[in-house]
């Protein structure tokens, strides 16, 4: 097993969704040896750090640059590699590859070299238009991701498999997570957020309609997965000597209908969906079901139960979207019982 109390911890995409959700998640067991990497540019992100607890800042760009020279930036023994364009809509696929692969594979290596443990994100966009479960004990080159940022973090995969880092590091293929610190991502924001956002400004909920028989409107079926589960199994991963790749996400599917339904309870609201068209540019591309197979994390000792999503969403409307507030180091714990209010 693999001691986080033993040295530095860097967080690269320390002020993003799921990196600041690691350090709330450090800062709860007592961790503040932490050095946060990121680029902060012009959107509002920097306001998740605020009530966090960490050693230093660096920007991503100085980071590489430190450490491909040398310079010390403390005695780090943990790196969880958050930090990427997360976009699946950028066409730069020259930045992509610059900033998802070549930095991911640079620091890999460094981390190997230095005996230091690495995980880094994944993500669930390398399968591709498969449906179903979806195994991450796949034939990786048989996966056909859909987009620049799905075939960004693919290659990764590939390269890790390929020069035998895979037997070295830890890979997590993140699902639909959802949850608090992700107002700064625009149209990557779950619908949860757009949801409540939708309902908030017109009293309704917008979804597209299905274009196949065996799917009614609003039964298109994901596996979502509430960021402090996400966040649970990943400091789960970053503990254990689990090496290669692992799903990170529910193991259960829910339709689009279930994820909303919450957001109008919580607001007390009477429940206003529209079915509307999908775009032609996406129909070819849309997948129906996803559902992540987690046999695999299992198998390495993780044995919490995964929050029900009804119980997720209010948590997340109630203590953050209609306050308007960031994680604080008061909130609930990981994954704790939530009831919905009365």
């Amino acid at each position: 097993m693999h001691d986080l109390n033993h040295g530095r911890i860097v967080v690269t995409g320390g002020a993003g969704l799921i990196g600041s959700a690691v350090i709330w998640a450090l800062n709860r067991r007592g961790l503040e040896d932490i050095l946060v990497v990121d680029r902060l540019d012009s959107s509002e992100k920097w306001r998740h750090l605020v009530p966090l607890r960490f050693a230093d800042c660096l920007d991503a760009d100085d980071f590489a640059a430190r450490m491909a020279q040398g310079r010390s930036v403390g005695h780090i023994s943990t790196i969880v590699h958050l930090g990427a364009c997360s976009s699946t809509t950028e066409r730069d696929t020259g930045y992509l590859l610059k900033n998802n692969f070549e930095y991911t594979k640079n620091l890999a290596h460094w981390a190997v070299e230095h005996q230091v443990r690495f995980v880094y994100a994944s993500s669930a966009a390398t399968y591709g238009a498969l449906e179903a479960e979806l195994s991450d004990e796949s034939d990786l080159r048989a996966l056909r991701p859909l987009n620049a940022y799905g075939y960004s973090k693919h290659l990764f995969d590939l390269y890790a498999s390929g020069t035998r880092l895979s037997e070295h590091i830890c890979g997590l293929k993140y699902f639909n997570v959802f949850g608090p610190n992700e107002d700064h991502k625009g149209e990557m924001r779950s619908i949860v957020h757009k949801a409540y956002e939708q309902i908030r400004e017109g009293g309704s909920v917008r979804l597209f309609k299905s274009y196949r028989p065996e799917y009614r409107d609003g039964e298109q079926r994901r596996d979502f997965i509430y960021i402090k589960d996400a966040v649970a199994m990943t400091l789960h991963l970053a503990e254990s000597d689990a090496v290669g790749l692992y799903n990170v996400g529910s193991g259960s599917t829910h339709t689009w209908l279930e994820l909303v339904r919450p957001i109008f309870h919580a607001l007390e609201l009477p429940e206003r969906i529209e079915f509307v068209e999908m775009p032609n540019e996406l129909r070819g591309k849309y997948q129906y079901y996803t559902c992540a197979r987690v046999d695999h994390l299992r198998a390495t000792g993780y044995d919490r139960p995964v929050t029900p999503l009804a119980d997720a969403v209010t948590n997340y409307v109630t203590n953050y979207l209609v306050p308007q507030r960031t994680l604080e180091l008061t909130d609930a714990p990981i994954a704790a019982p939530l009831k919905a209010p009365s």
